[in-house]
């Protein structure tokens, strides 16, 4: 058995085939597992994950084909099952042997495969359609590329000494040399374990194949490859919109293209499937594989949190977690001071704004209580310089902070324009994407100050519901033509303003300048951070996200006493305590906790939480009496 890491990450299969051919004559044996956790064991030594190539730092042409490879991912979508030969039989020429081979892990097969074989085993497995995490930081990308041990040369499989092709052109010279059969690779794969490819760049004449490619990413501008992940197990325990990071055999073979072109029956046997697709829907489930590469699942780790600051192993169960996060409950409290001081400047001076926008950040959605989402804060911050690029300025500064966030200027022809709650396509069979379609806890920064005079549209008129179910029930509601499908979600949605939000919010706060309005500019690039700017980042960075993945209780007692508290409070002033004032009370009061290392509620934290709002209440009432539009 292959044991270095040079061997087992550069030809996978090899270990696959060899744990195959050992084990498969036993029905009981598990061989399928074995594989799987030989990977497994082997990424966790000696930080071996590291040496692993990650398809979001590495360019795909210089990743040799079929080694492991591993993806930081967002499933997007979720196609239908497919069939493939998980065993079949090739025939030795020269021997006449028979030879039986795993059809798993890969999308073609060897040369000479024996298509009348009574021991091929047709199996079954899931094609996810995975893209880059949407809004992830660029401090997020830079500092899993910076941990990777990889070093990034061109795959030996890439030598740039001949001239360049075109993609197509390549297809062509390689296929042309014999009839490719169904799930065979070309003899050169075959008989070096490398497709001789020639280039170590995209050639220029697919660069409109590129742009007509839709990548279906839910953000404009976004980057990085996509990727069609095939999964062989319980596929069932995965979800639309999670976060996983895949670890699986890369697969660009130009035999792909050549199979999905042609409409022959050879073609439909490695996936019976295809011949009742519609071109459009090949288009989209069979795109070149030089642009959309296939990743052949070993097994994917769930993200619960993408901050790279963190251990991820060490999150993976709930001991661990638990241990690992308590660990830094001492200091969280003194972070949480500098932290709070920091962004009282960015905040123009404002104390209280910059409390809020603290519990606002680490606010996360952990239970489901019927319809109800509990633990989410949307905050409005309202009264924001609307002749300056203010609110540019602080979402670049809560971008530095978190691990994914995205900027939404609510001008008129965005609303009106964009797609923002994905719809299914059922000519090309796929869902399209819409920027309501994020990871969970990304911050989701409205600028309402962008917003000008004007007509909504219906698109428009859509969208902004769309925008106020999310913040009402975090859930969104799919548009599959016929009928909605609502999918819950977890945004962190912050809404600044001039004025009060024509969107519903958690709370409501007005910023109180201590700048003169003249001078933001010039204080905005005054603002800094010590010295050691990148080191006191990741404390706020580590912080935060502690701080969201913390768990909480009440004990019986001060639930008795918070309810005592709500009597005597209606008591003295009817109307200035409601049920939904209270409800919001104790949202603040978990969050107040938890931003201070706190796993439950204390005296001391009820009072400030009662501070706090008697103040940001106090605040409100005073700036709706000088301006008599506000609520």
């Amino acid at each position: 058995m292959m044991t270095s890491p040079q061997s087992w990450i550069n030809n996978p299969l090899a270990v696959i085939e060899e744990i195959f051919a050992t084990s498969h004559s036993n029905p009981n044996s598990g061989w399928e597992a074995k594989a799987v956790d030989f990977f497994k064991e082997h990424l966790k030594e000696n930080s071996a994950h590291t040496w692993v190539p990650s398809l979001n730092d590495v360019p795909l042409h210089y990743l040799k084909p079929n080694s492991l490879v591993k993806f930081r991912c967002f499933i997007q979508d979720m196609f239908d099952p497919e069939f493939y030969m998980g065993e079949y039989e090739t025939l030795d020429s020269s021997t006449k042997a028979k030879v039986l081979h795993c059809g798993k892990y890969r999308d073609v097969t060897e040369y000479g495969v024996d298509l009348n074989s009574r021991n091929i085993v047709t199996a079954e497995r899931q094609t996810f359609y995975c893209v880059p995490i949407p809004g992830e930081s660029p401090w997020v990308k830079d500092c899993y590329a910076s941990l990777s041990q990889v070093k990034v040369t061109p795959s030996t499989s890439y030598t740039p000494t001949r001239q360049k092709r075109s993609y197509e052109e390549d297809v062509d010279m390689n296929t042309s040399q014999k009839e490719l059969f169904p799930g065979q690779i070309p003899t050169e794969q075959h008989g070096s374990g490398d497709f001789k490819r020639q280039e170590t760049e995209v050639p220029s004449s697919q660069t409109p194949c590129v742009s007509q490619l839709d990548l279906n990413f839910p953000l404009q501008g976004e980057k990085g490859p996509s990727c069609l992940v095939k999964v062989y197990e319980d596929w069932d325990s995965f979800k639309l919109n999670e976060t996983v990071e895949v670890y699986g055999i890369l697969s660009v073979s130009p035999a792909l293209s050549a199979l999905a072109d042609k409409s022959a029956a050879s073609s439909s046997l490695l996936d019976p499937t295809e011949c009742i697709e519609s071109i459009e829907e090949q288009k989209v489930h069979s795109p070149p594989a030089s642009l959309v590469p296939r990743l052949h699942m070993l097994y994917a780790k769930k993200l619960s949190s993408n901050n790279p600051l963190l251990p991820s192993a060490a999150l993976e169960d709930d001991t661990s977690r638990a241990e690992t996060l308590s660990s830094s409950l001492s200091e969280m409290a003194v972070i949480k001071a500098e932290l709070h001081t920091y962004l009282t400047q960015v905040l123009l001076g404002d104390a209280l704004a910059a409390e809020y926008l603290i519990l606002h950040i680490i606010s996360s959605v952990y239970t489901r209580r019927d319809v109800l989402p509990l633990g989410k804060f949307t905050l409005n911050l309202s009264g924001c310089p609307p002749s300056s690029s203010y609110t540019e300025h602080v979402y670049r500064i809560i971008q530095q902070l978190v691990p994914s966030s995205y900027y939404l200027p609510m001008s008129l022809q965005n609303m009106n324009q964009m797609r923002m709650v994905p719809k299914k396509d059922y000519v090309g069979n796929r869902l399209l994407s819409g920027v309501l379609q994020l990871a969970k806890n990304t911050v989701l920064f409205l600028d309402e100050t962008k917003l000008e005079q004007g007509q909504l549209d219906t698109t428009g008129v859509r969208n902004v519901t769309a925008l106020g179910n999310v913040i009402s029930w975090q859930k969104v509601e799919y548009d599959f033509n016929y009928h909605q499908m609502e999918f819950p979600c977890n945004i962190n949605v912050l809404i600044t303003s001039e004025g009060r939000s024509l969107l519903p919010s958690d709370c409501h706060i007005h910023l109180q300048s201590q700048v003169n309005p003249a001078q933001v500019e010039e204080y905005l690039s005054s603002i800094h951070l010590p010295l050691n700017a990148a080191s006191q980042l990741n404390k706020f960075r580590i912080y935060l996200t502690v701080a969201q993945l913390l768990d909480y209780s009440i004990s019986d007692d001060v639930v008795k006493s918070l309810e005592n508290d709500f009597v005597e409070m209606r008591r003295d002033d009817p109307q200035s305590m409601s049920a939904e004032d209270f409800h919001r009370m104790l949202v603040v009061a978990r969050l107040l906790s938890l931003s201070l290392g706190q796993t439950s509620l204390s005296r001391d934290s009820w009072l400030r939480v009662k501070h706090i709002e008697s103040l940001r209440r106090s605040r409100m009432e005073q700036h709706t009496r000088v301006n008599g539009n506000e609520q």
